[in-house]
């Protein structure tokens, strides 16, 4: 057991236990304190002499791992945690790789449309294929992640790969051999399609993008709060604050993307377009790198989903034996010796996962008492804890995917309001796209206000370091959203009836009369859209981040986005079903806004958000947070 602590014990950065400090023993320290151990072995006697092979072991520890190791009785060495040191690093890639990201995929149907001169049904068909794959491919990325190659290097190679997609697509709007020649300015179809080559090549740049959000969407959060020391007041308030401009970054360059790259992209040049996120793109990985020497490295454990299923099987194949009377002495809890993850107490939720940790028969332990002899039918009280903490987090996550069937309107049905608004703002006119903007510009906002003005308020109200609790301010997001679709209902009340009633200023594309409603009239609804993903969508992250257990946190990132890839699936099988049931009568989505009942559809949707908050409520009082026992 010393020579396993040993050699476990001063990994490069390893996060420290509870209770280990907070500053770095330098190898002077480490040679001043192994010369007073040499010291008191000179004293003679048997057990100097096992001290003295222990400090070999140590030393053999040092040269190997470029660390002291400490025994089961030493406390295990620090970790140097610089926090916000890093941050500049941390963040600045997340601002620059956001911003090449999003430049990228903001305006690619668009791209597809006029320079690949794909049809928009087929166009928006690969989209929703890529999208929903960038979504899902987290999950994955997560599991490699926490499994075998740590969050730095799954981010280190996931950059890189975005930095390469980015550039192949750059290359392919700038190479006139990798795109199809151009249409004549006439009506009508273009006969000019793109060959196999050009495809294969679209499809590869499109490969790397998938593969870069599949490690740095699921990382780069959980890496930046690995950064601050979550065992001191200063390290918790600063991953609690990480969160907030983490998010604050994201918006910011949504809303650069949203209006100054897509307006060169569609102005200016397609090359210069996609050659600035590029650009963006390459700064972010220079800004990852030059940072290394700082950054604290959890060490992977291998695959965290392994114990899970361990503990299910073994409570299944001692599914009949009776629970314990005293938990405490009859189910197996050897000492905690991990560095990474924190002891979880016992709790009595979900009573029959403790059959995994009976001891049946002494034959089930290995000689010491520190390990079973077969790990697939005996379990440790600290693994049953971490698969009860997977289970209650579950209802909860479950709230956030009806949650997006409202936030994903925002990009969908309330573009289409707009096209049928009036969009004139003196002599410019608003790109109904560019209307997501105004949420973005509320997060961005709310976000310094709340961090800077009104968080030490609520700390010293309430006496908690994040002022609402996690579980109040998602449950908050889940009621601003409600009512933002209240008001899109109402809004879109109002500009069908004036529409039919008064004068109007022309038709859409697809023949759908322009109301002479202003559209700014749907800024309010986007206004309190944007505060709700402020409250919900960083609580959550964060929820996941604090309650899963740590060897599994690379998974709490990739959460939020299968949040949102299944809301955007809810949302479209609702608008299916809404369709297919109205569309024998007045129908509620028609082509023509004017002709339908939009309106309805939001109340729908508000409906549910109700319904979503009663079951979010009951949720969050059924709650244990981790580590607790009642």
């Amino acid at each position: 057991m010393m020579l396993l602590s040993l050699l476990t014990g001063a990994r490069d950065q390893k996060q420290q236990p509870p209770g280990a400090g907070g500053a770095l023993v330098s190898p002077g320290e480490e040679e001043e304190e192994a010369g007073g151990d040499r010291a008191r072995m000179r004293a003679g006697g048997r057990e100097d002499e096992e001290a003295s092979r222990k400090l070999k072991s140590m030393d053999v520890d040092k040269a190997e791992n470029g660390g002291g190791g400490a025994g089961e009785e030493s406390p295990r060495p620090a970790v140097k945690y610089y926090g916000w040191k890093a941050m500049p690093f941390i963040i600045g890639n997340e601002t620059f790789e956001k911003l090449g990201t999003l430049g990228t995929s903001a305006n690619l149907l668009v791209y597809l449309t006029q320079v690949f001169h794909m049809r928009s049904v087929d166009a928006a068909t690969l989209l929703n294929g890529l999208n929903g794959t960038t979504s899902l491919a987290p999950i994955i990325g997560a599991f490699l992640s926490d499994a075998y190659l740590g969050r730095y290097l799954a981010l280190a190679i996931a950059s890189v790969a975005s930095l390469i997609g980015m550039f192949l697509l750059t290359l392919t709007a700038g190479a006139d051999s990798l795109h199809p020649a151009e249409c004549p300015a006439a009506d009508g179809p273009c006969g000019n399609k793109a060959s196999s080559y050009q495809l294969a090549v679209l499809f590869m740049a499109f490969a790397f993008l998938v593969l870069g959000s599949a490690g740095i969407r699921p990382c780069s959060m959980p890496f930046g709060a690995d950064q601050f020391n979550p065992h001191t007041e200063s390290g918790r308030r600063g991953i609690n604050s990480f969160f907030n401009w983490y998010y604050f970054t994201f918006t910011a360059a949504m809303m650069i993307s949203a209006t100054v790259i897509i307006y060169v992209q569609s102005n200016v040049s397609w090359p210069i377009g996609l050659g600035i996120p590029t650009a963006l793109m390459f700064l972010a990985c220079v800004l990852f790198f030059m940072g290394t020497k700082l950054y604290v490295r959890v060490t992977p454990e291998g695959s965290p989903f392994t114990s899970v299923v361990q503990v299910l099987g073994a409570a299944l194949k001692k599914r009949s034996l009776k629970q314990p009377k005293d938990p405490k002495q009859d189910l197996f809890d050897p000492p905690h010796t991990s560095a990474m993850v924190t002891k979880l107490a016992h709790t009595d939720q979900f009573r029959c996962l403790d059959k995994a940790a009976i001891v049946a028969s002494p034959e089930e332990v290995r000689p010491g008492g520190a390990a079973p002899a077969d790990p697939w039918r005996l379990c440790s009280v600290q693994q049953v804890e971490e698969v009860k903490c997977l289970i209650r987090i579950a209802p909860v996550w479950s709230t956030g995917i009806i949650y997006y069937v409202a936030v994903v309107q925002q990009s969908t049905y309330v573009v289409l309001g707009a096209l049928q608004s009036d969009r004139r703002l003196g002599n410019f006119h608003i790109p109904a796209a560019s209307f997501t903007v105004f949420a973005m510009l509320a997060q961005t906002l709310w976000i310094p206000f709340y961090d800077r003005l009104l968080l030490p308020r609520l700390r010293k109200m309430t006496g908690k370091e994040e002022g609402f609790t996690l579980l109040q301010r998602q449950g908050i997001g889940i009621v601003l959203s409600t009512v933002a679709m209240v008001i899109s209902a109402i809004v879109e009340d109002r500009r069908r009836a004036i529409a039919l009633s008064q004068p109007t200023l022309g038709t859409t594309i697809t023949g759908g009369a322009i109301s002479a409603m202003s559209s700014l009239w749907m800024v309010p609804q986007l206004m309190v859209l944007g505060l709700s993903e402020a409250f919900n969508l960083i609580s959550q992250i964060e929820f996941y981040y604090k309650e899963i257990p740590e060897h599994m946190r690379s998974v709490a990132g990739a959460l939020a986005f299968c949040n949102l890839a299944l809301g955007n699936y809810l949302s479209g099988f609702l608008v299916t079903i809404v369709h297919r049931t109205t569309g024998s009568g007045r129908n509620w989505l028609a082509q023509d806004l004017n002709k339908g009942r939009l309106d309805l559809f939001y109340w729908t949707i508000a409906g549910i958000g109700v319904f979503n908050f009663i079951y979010f409520v009951i949720c969050a009082r059924w709650y244990r947070f981790k580590g607790t026992s009642n």
